[in-house]
């Protein structure tokens, strides 16, 4: 079964993702900020098979964290999708050149968001 790391500091966002990617077969775990993610993902903890990350958090935000698991060897081909409130052109693009695979805004339609996670698995691009 394929893991996904939900990363996000609202608990109803959380939730919200967590159960359609359970729904959807996955399992889940989350983080409430970039750095819980990073101590995760940089410890010996096993990766998951997937990120979702939201921009703006507490400590430490959605881009800041996406470069700082591209620029580590263990978590460079990690698949991430950000998913979040800032959707004007710019955000795409800050998020599209800190690494990640998907850019997907709130409110999201859930089976969107299921079919972008496992296209990513899969290894399919998306458009």
């Amino acid at each position: 079964m394929a893991r996904v790391l939900v990363v996000d500091d609202t608990d109803s966002i959380r939730f919200l993702i967590r159960t359609n990617l359970e729904i959807a077969g996955f399992e889940v775990d989350e983080a409430i900020d970039g750095q819980e993610c990073l101590d995760l993902l940089l410890s010996d903890a096993p990766l998951p098979d997937l990120l979702t990350v939201d921009a703006m958090m507490p400590r430490r935000g959605g881009i800041s964290t996406v470069l700082a698991l591209r620029s580590h060897p263990r978590t460079i081909n990690l698949p991430i999708i950000m998913v979040t409130t800032q959707a004007q052109a710019i955000d795409v693009q800050r998020g599209m050149d800190a690494g990640v695979d998907a850019y997907i805004t709130k409110p999201f339609d859930p089976g969107h968001l299921v079919e972008t996670v496992r296209s990513l698995i899969g290894g399919r691009p998306i458009p």
